[in-house]
């Protein structure tokens, strides 16, 4: 049983494993970079993810295909190449932040000027529609602004209004309106 274990895994050198399971890894998180890039409206930029994937894919398949009867442990370096890339795709997309937000948050209608004041001085556009609560009344904004500074926007907005209800969603597509550049976002 010992000696089996060892020839299954020794079936093929280091060199190669080590190879099949870093290009997985850098295929994958381009694949998922790919499908974030062009689900957010970043279409150039997805294509030029999918060029990367693809030849990555074509050299690491067809060398895994090629050599998994003699080799089974090419299949599972493989897999596990696949598995980390997907995760490493969405760390990095997080950290990149790339796209629009629409943050709805309902607050008190007593906090909702410094709220709203608040925002506009940081630069963000709010629009602010009255509202009726179960309780009390209450005021509606949504502020459209980059995915990057979400974070920002929302401790401002807890910090303003503790029982603020706080709604972010990502957006695909906008137009006109007011919204923080991303230029100015990257110069903080």
């Amino acid at each position: 049983m010992g000696e089996w274990i060892v020839n299954f895994i020794t079936a093929a050198p280091p060199l190669e494993l080590f190879l099949i399971f870093f290009f997985k890894i850098i295929e994958v998180t381009m694949s998922t970079m790919r499908m974030i890039l062009i689900n957010k409206g970043y279409r150039k930029e997805g294509t030029m993810c999918s060029f990367v994937e693809i030849t990555l894919w074509t050299f690491v398949a067809s060398r895994v295909i090629m050599g998994l009867a003699a080799a089974p442990i090419k299949g599972i370096v493989y897999s596990i190449g696949f598995s980390l890339g997907v995760f490493m795709g969405s760390v990095i997309e997080a950290r990149i932040g790339m796209g629009k937000v629409l943050i709805e948050t309902i607050v008190s209608r007593s906090n909702s000027q410094d709220v709203t004041e608040s925002l506009r001085q940081k630069g963000y556009a709010v629009t602010t529609m009255e509202a009726c609560g179960r309780d009390s009344e209450k005021t509606v904004l949504k502020i459209f602004a980059n995915r990057k500074g979400k974070e920002e926007i929302i401790s401002e907005i807890q910090r303003l209004d503790g029982t603020a209800m706080i709604i972010t969603n990502d957006v695909s597509m906008l137009h006109g309106g007011t919204v923080k550049s991303v230029r100015k976002l990257l110069l903080k």
